[in-house]
């Protein structure tokens, strides 16, 4: 007869990680980032049509290149937003989730690996907004959406006469002196983000199957569960950090 296991029982509190701004953020850019990728794969690789319509009645590649434009300026001011939000969020927010600082940082990186890759079971990394691992990566997302934003632009200039379009010009000297160039790191950062979408998702599903901590409804409603221990621990770490940003504040 096979044995039961019980599981220690162990406290849980609901704690509110995620404003709603974050979460709008999240979703926004989800979307624009699928929109931007469908119709660049086809702007960039376009199939070979053939119809016996009129040429005035089709404009298929038109609406591709307008939905594409509508969704790179949303892109684009939705993630000027972000780095607004990061000066004033709450602490789950703040841009020191996503720059190394410290020794402890990388040592809860170490701690997320062994469990992602190595599967092993440690609760000492469970922090409550992103672990560090995550925020290091975000980190790098970041310079990505940057890196996209302005390829994006500057091919832009060159067949616009609008004023924004040509701030963005000086990247055609920065990302190899022709289009050529910049629709190469432009498609390039195209595929990191599909990789990092996939990847993303998979460690979302992962963690919150692992840790049970409402991982994956959280960016809809904000809540997570968290360990009474941890818990107490965050706390203690949010007033030494709201202590800080007052401290700079009146600097």
């Amino acid at each position: 007869m096979a044995s039961i296991t019980h599981s220690s029982p162990h406290k849980l509190r609901r704690v509110f990680v995620w404003q709603l701004p974050v979460r709008v953020y999240h979703w926004l850019n989800a979307l624009a980032i699928v929109a931007l990728c469908i119709t660049g794969y086809f702007i960039g690789n376009p199939p070979a049509l053939l119809s016996g319509a009129e040429a005035s009645d089709r404009y298929l590649f038109g609406w591709i290149r307008f939905v594409h434009f509508v969704a790179a300026y949303i892109f684009f001011f939705n993630f000027l937003f972000r780095i607004y939000w990061g000066f004033v969020g709450n602490k789950y927010a703040d841009w020191k989730n996503f720059i190394p600082t410290n020794k402890k940082f990388f040592q809860e990186i170490w701690q997320v690996l062994s469990i992602d890759i190595f599967l092993k079971k440690n609760k000492e990394h469970m922090s409550v907004g992103h672990n560090a691992l995550a925020g290091l990566v975000y980190f790098f997302t970041f310079i990505a959406f940057m890196v996209q934003c302005i390829t994006g632009f500057a091919l832009y200039a060159n067949m616009s006469d609008w004023w924004f379009a040509d701030l963005f010009i000086w990247a055609s000297w920065l990302f190899g002196h022709d289009d050529f160039a910049l629709r190469n790191w432009h498609h390039a950062t195209m595929w990191f983000f599909i990789v990092f979408a996939m990847v993303h998702v998979y460690l979302v599903f992962y963690h919150d199957y692992v840790e049970g901590r409402g991982e994956t409804s959280s960016i809809v409603g904000g809540w997570k569960f968290i360990d009474e221990e941890a818990f107490h621990k965050d706390q203690q770490d949010t007033a030494e950090w709201e202590v800080k940003k007052k401290g700079r504040a009146i600097r």
